[in-house]
């Protein structure tokens, strides 16, 4: 199981679009990804769930993977999550 800390920067938070594209990159890796605000638990592969939470700019989350492919799930999901979710730049 591996654990990061990361900051969602995106401006908006994690709405629709931005949480859409972190859903369909969790659903490319075989291994659970989740996501912790707070006290909240949330499925990353998950749009609904994701949306629902309502994570604003600016919040630290810790993001979970354990699988077979834990490493490369940790990798691509904080990278996904650092550059904005497609919204920065």
């Amino acid at each position: 199981m591996l654990t990061k800390t990361l900051t969602v920067v995106n401006p908006s938070g994690l709405h629709l679009r931005p949480a859409g594209v972190l859903s369909q990159t969790a659903m490319k890796f075989k291994s659970d990804i989740i996501i912790e605000c707070g006290e909240k638990r949330i499925i990353a592969k998950s749009v609904l769930n994701v949306m629902a939470a309502g994570i604003k700019c600016g919040t630290e989350i810790n993001l979970i993977c354990e699988g077979e492919d834990e490493a490369a799930a940790m990798d691509a999901m904080a990278k996904a999550i650092e550059s904005g979710l497609g919204e920065m730049g």
